[in-house]
């Protein structure tokens, strides 16, 4: 059977319902057909600048409607976005675009390249385009632990039945109303809106995460779908009850959450707070080799677990690659299921590979009898003390359960008694002690896990997509004490 283009579902959706509202952002909204003739007459912008058949567009946008026709423009060509942060430094900007290439730049200016301006009207022209489908529907970018850019192109093409695969995967309703709570420039909520859009859905964007505002959309426009990271629910958990509680969040059916671990203490007051049955976990990388699932349900049986494995394969090795018993940490290695195509393809970096097509992104966890897997940390992060292993995750979830405390962040430094020590970065609402935070951790942790020293800083230890880069954080104490 013949893939659909993207272009195309998006032209029968419109059809089918062409004053449906497909896209929401602040006081912005376009409907279906809207959407499909900007989106043509955007593409016709981008052929007359060079983009045509797997073309890497790269898209520099805010959370907007814009940023939505851009990729679609690119889909409807044949081209594949590229996403990256509006806000990306120069040095690193220049280095992603020395690795993708790409035909166009939006929103971004960038020497010696075409380039359009975040404030672009296309022209007049509206009419369909020749059905085009590239053979990467994504082309997101990420800097790991390193910093180091790279571009993870998709192993899946630009057509409908990829994104239908990934709306049935993740319990997403045709015809629903879907939020979009974090940056689109990140895989995650990039790869949910668009799932979500071709499955017919109302995408409302959040322009910036805010808890408040989040609360508020969901009631305002009936959202059954939304995915959050860790920060997010801590931030939203951390509103006043009464406003929290005052929330209409009848409408949700699903809130689905990853991308970091999420501290029990927290998980057990989303479930309590909506109820076991609407709160679900995904683990998964942006390679996307292999990914678990797990209901809130599920996860009271399994308490701590992110799931078994729902798509590819994945073993637990130790030191030697051999497999460790189970229940034992070890580092997580994945594959895609035997037969299937490759999920992705880097520019601008190689995979840690084992014979037999297994891969690992860093990650340490250990899996139980039943086969859920339980996440440690990863294996570039822990800390050595004294002998003993030490899982930042595990102390960041403990100083986070403080009710003054932000965000934090975990890293070692050397010491010479025990080669290293715990330091505890930290972010803080109100004023709080060092000894009240201490004491607050001796309730959670064993003494050797204990910070030798806590460091109060002013702003979020974590990006908008809730991840935090501890080897830059560490690497900055370490010239700081040099």
């Amino acid at each position: 059977m013949q893939p659909t283009p993207l272009g195309t579902k998006l032209a029968q959706l419109a059809e089918a319902d062409p004053d449906r509202a497909a896209v929401t952002c602040g006081a912005v909204t376009l409907s279906r057909r809207e959407l499909d003739l900007r989106s043509n007459a955007l593409a016709r912008e981008y052929a007359a600048r060079g983009v045509g058949q797997d073309s890497l567009v790269t898209i520099g946008l805010p959370n907007g409607v814009e940023f939505i026709l851009a990729a679609l423009a690119a889909w409807k060509l044949g081209a594949t976005p590229q996403p990256v942060s509006f806000r990306l430094p120069e040095a690193e900007l220049t280095a992603v675009l020395e690795l993708a290439d790409p035909d166009l730049v939006v929103g971004l200016a960038a020497a010696d390249r075409a380039a359009v301006p975040a404030e672009f009207e296309p022209g007049a022209a509206t009419d369909p385009l020749p059905p085009a489908v590239a053979g990467a529907w994504k082309a997101p970018t990420s800097g790991g632990s390193t910093g180091r850019p790279k571009v993870i192109l998709a192993g899946h093409p630009a057509c409908a039945e990829v994104l239908e695969l990934y709306a049935n995967l993740f319990g997403m309703p045709e015809n629903g109303v879907h939020l979009v709570s974090g940056p689109l420039y990140h895989n995650a909520p990039f790869m949910m809106s668009a799932a979500a859009l071709f499955a017919g859905n109302h995408v409302v964007v959040l322009p910036k995460f805010d808890p408040a505002e989040l609360l508020r959309l969901i009631g305002e426009h009936g959202v059954d779908w939304t995915f959050l990271v860790p920060t997010m629910m801590h931030r939203i958990w951390r509103l006043p009850a009464p406003e929290r509680e005052a929330a209409d969040v009848s409408s949700l059916r699903v809130v689905l959450h990853g991308a970091a671990p999420c501290p029990p203490w927290l998980k057990r007051a989303w479930l309590d707070w909506l109820g076991p049955e609407r709160v679900h976990e995904l683990y998964a990388s942006t390679e996307a080799q292999a990914g678990c699932l797990i209901s809130g349900t599920e996860w009271l049986e399994h308490p701590g677990s992110v799931g078994r494995v729902r798509q590819g394969e994945m073993r637990i090795l130790d030191d030697e690659h051999q497999d460790v018993p189970t229940g034992e940490v070890g580092e997580i290695w994945m594959r895609p299921d035997p037969g299937g195509p490759l999920t992705y393809r880097y520019l601008g970096d190689t995979a840690t590979t084992l014979p037999g097509g297994w891969e690992s992104q860093g990650d340490l966890g250990r899996m139980d009898a039943d086969g859920y897997l339980y996440l440690a940390d990863r294996k570039p992060d822990m800390i050595l003390v004294g002998g003993s292993n030490v899982f930042p995750a595990e102390v960041e979830a403990a100083l986070d359960e403080h009710p003054a405390v932000l965000s934090s962040c975990v890293i070692g430094l050397p010491d010479d008694d025990y080669g290293n020590l715990v330091h505890a970065v930290v972010q803080v609402s109100t004023p709080v002690t060092e000894e009240e935070l201490l004491a607050h951790l001796r309730e959670r942790l064993v003494s050797y896990k204990l910070p030798r020293r806590i460091e109060f800083v002013d702003r979020p230890l974590r990006d908008e997509a809730g991840k935090i880069r501890r080897a830059q954080v560490r690497a900055e104490r370490l010239a700081g004490a040099s």
